[in-house]
């Protein structure tokens, strides 16, 4: 087994230390390390990190290989920092059986570039109606534990009340979309300010905070565990904190597009500014940037949603929703979050790697930078400015909300288990 020792690095933005890989393992942490036959990554100034773990993640296949596949989308996962990806249940076919949800979990492991865990659906055919096969998803070789119809709500009350239950029994959780359907009907935008100068449909934040309510009840009378993908408005930050403070078993993510972006992007009609929820006001990103923070929310997840290039560039209301942002969430992060003093390294690690791992149940991801850990990590060049350039992106799509604009920081390498996936910056 090969040898890497990553020399005077600064292990989660701390003290420069030296870090020993041994085969998929660290075998060693500390200053002036050296191993006779290694690999020597010069690390002096970059900042070590445990590899990124994203919650929320659309890989697209089967059924959708124009827009991405298992394969490109974890190279733009590696070039991005992330060791893991949850692969979300709205492919063709739905994942909504074991056959579905191990052919996806089997084309992980094909491809090598990060681990792949999928994400079973609720329902059958994310219809709503009726509970999908959750129990033979969680026995099967792909061992699902995540469960959720993302791109659509799970509105029906009974069967939200259900599949809480239903999860409870091997540890699961079930992660909701957040969108009243009859609140959001027509919807182009948020709705407020710019969507009636605009004389677009709105989409109500009481839409995303109504259902995220009725659900954090259902979690705490049934005694289960829910998460609330992309919660992107003030109010929906009150009720999570509200149900924390109860003991609510309830966490929840916000993805770097809420963080950063606003709904006055929109009067550009701009069709990659489309995205589900919405981008909000000024006042919901600078609330959300404080409730990640203070732990309110719990992860960055980056709801990576690829599209070809026809469905993006077209009338505003003829386009898909959605943004790709696997490439782009660490910058995004350091920009919102380290660069305003809210974060320091080690809570960047917390809430993109440690966290989502522990709420997705891996056990061999988000582990601590020690001695017998997997080698599973990440060095960024965190002085870095740069353009952000779609042309380079390692995904199939090109969706970007942040061409043209300067981000910082620079993912420069990333270790699967030991293995480099990227190196000096280029997929290995």
């Amino acid at each position: 087994m090969s040898k890497i020792l990553i020399r005077g690095a600064k292990v989660l933005g701390g003290e420069a230390q030296d870090v020993l890989i041994d085969g998929e393992t660290i075998a060693a942490v500390g200053t002036g390390l050296d191993a006779e036959g290694a690999t020597v990554v010069e690390a002096a100034g970059l900042t070590l990190l445990p590899g990124l773990v994203d919650l929320h993640t659309h890989l697209r296949e089967p059924g959708r290989e124009d827009s991405e596949t298992v394969l490109t989308g974890t190279r733009a996962a590696a070039s991005g920092g992330y060791t893991a990806v949850f692969a979300m249940a709205n492919t063709f076919p739905v994942a909504d059986t074991a056959g579905v949800v191990e052919q996806v979990w089997r084309l992980g492991k094909e491809s090598g570039y990060c681990d792949v865990q999928p994400i079973g659906a609720v329902t059958v055919g994310l219809e709503g109606k009726q509970l999908a096969e959750l129990g033979a998803m969680h026995d099967s070789a792909a061992r699902v534990t995540v469960f959720s119809d993302d791109g659509k709500c799970v509105d029906d009350a009974v069967i939200m009340r259900r599949a809480l239950e239903y999860v409870k029994a091997f540890g699961g959780v079930v992660a909701q979309h957040a969108q009243e359907p009859r609140l959001t009907e027509g919807a182009q935008m948020n709705e407020g300010i710019v969507s009636a100068e605009l004389g677009l449909g709105g989409w109500p934040a009481v839409a995303e905070e109504s259902i995220i309510a009725r659900d954090v009840l259902l979690a705490e009378h049934v005694g289960s565990r829910v998460h609330i993908c992309h919660l992107s408005t003030a109010g929906s930050v009150e009720i999570v904190r509200w149900a924390k403070s109860r003991g609510i078993d309830v966490t929840a993510e916000v993805t770097p597009h809420h963080l950063l972006l606003t709904d006055e992007l929109v009067r550009s009609y701009n069709a990659v500014y489309k995205v589900n929820p919405p981008l909000r006001t000024e006042r919901d990103v600078l609330a959300l940037r404080e409730a990640l923070a203070d732990g309110t929310i719990d992860i960055v997840a980056t709801d990576h949603a690829p599209h070809p290039h026809e469905d993006k560039d077209c009338e505003w209301a003829a386009a898909a929703m959605g943004m790709v942002g696997l490439e782009t969430a660490l910058s995004v992060v350091q920009q919102t979050m380290v660069e305003t003093g809210l974060l320091d390294w080690a809570g960047v690690a917390e809430r993109m790697s440690f966290a989502p791992a522990r709420i997705g149940g891996l056990d061999n991801h988000g582990r601590p930078v020690s001695v017998g850990e997997p080698a599973n990590l990440t060095l960024v060049d965190t002085s870095y400015r740069g353009v952000v350039d779609p042309a380079q992106f390692a995904s199939r799509s090109r969706n970007t909300p942040y061409e043209g604009r300067e981000l910082p920081g620079r993912v420069t390498h990333t270790f699967l288990r030991g293995r480099a996936t990227v190196v000096d910056g280029t997929l290995a």
